[in-house]
């Protein structure tokens, strides 16, 4: 069982390049490693389910970007008086799949961090901020699931031949039986933290359950060393490209491979975990 730390590091320096890496060769490698990761662990129909509303998001900024920030040299044709550029198209389709796949890698921590581990990793520095990971991390899906369930049950108990509930109606009412039942199971936490010495000493004791061992710290060492080629990769190739005035053309680089290599870490050792203990 490795230590909380080796999963936390390779996600920060992971979701850290992925967010700041503004470049379309990174984009894509880091938004087919999260693809990869989630096909892996959540199966391609759950993954796929959730682009439903993630791929409209690209086309909405891909779109909405021309219009806010007309910049460019190569005019594709005009909406009024104003000019729709490749430049800014092209660049609110990065923009798109970089929060795409920053919400694929945020699923994939999740997936590798549980929330006991992040009680671990972060428990004795900062509980506070280790209390509100986890229960963020538990909470978002419990809401999720529950207003799946409100849904189905109004949906139930419609009467045949009626006509057809008003879809806005339906959802504010779930959206109000949501609200109640997170404010009736918050007070019942809060009287279960209260009741267990939440808050009674200014430091807690916890019970260690993961210890610190050889094989982590070379691992820790390893992921270090390779995310540090990952971020020059990503520094040397942002540096040099540009959207304005006029697109980059990206040439084919070794650095690429590393960077490759980095978003698909995860989904590799997954499946050799998968062959020695499937």
């Amino acid at each position: 069982m490795s230590h909380p730390a080796v999963p936390a590091l390779y996600i920060v320096l992971t979701l850290g390049l992925t967010m700041f890496s503004m470049q379309p060769v990174l984009i894509a490698l880091s938004l087919a490693g999260g693809l990869a990761y989630g096909f892996a662990t959540r199966g391609a129909a759950r993954t796929l389910g959730a682009l439903r509303w993630q791929l409209p998001v690209i086309l909405i900024v891909a779109v909405l970007n021309p219009l806010f920030s007309a910049s460019g040299s190569t005019e594709l044709f005009r909406i009024g008086m104003r000019a729709v550029y490749l430049e800014s198209m092209v660049y609110g389709l990065c923009m798109g799949g970089l929060f795409v796949a920053s919400v694929l890698w945020f699923e994939a921590a999740a997936s590798m961090l549980e929330y006991d581990k992040v009680l671990a990793l972060l428990g004795n520095a900062a509980p506070v901020i280790a209390l509100m990971i986890s229960m963020c991390m538990r909470l978002i899906p419990q809401f999720l699931r529950r207003g799946r369930t409100v849904l189905a049950v109004q949906d139930a108990i419609d009467v045949p031949g009626r006509a057809p509930a008003d879809p806005v109606r339906s959802r504010l009412r779930a959206s109000s039986v949501l609200m109640g039942w997170g404010m009736e199971d918050s007070l019942e936490r809060a009287d279960a933290m209260r009741s267990r010495g939440w808050g009674a000493a200014t430091r807690r004791t916890t019970y260690a359950r993961y210890r610190l061992g050889r094989s982590d710290v070379a691992a820790l060492a390893g992921l270090a060393l390779f995310g540090a080629a990952a971020v020059a990769v990503a520094w040397t190739a942002t540096t040099q490209y540009s959207f304005y005035p006029q697109l980059s053309m990206p040439a084919p680089w070794p650095g690429y491979v590393v960077y490759a290599a980095w978003m698909v870490l995860p989904c590799a050792f997954h499946a050799i975990d998968e062959k020695r203990f499937g």
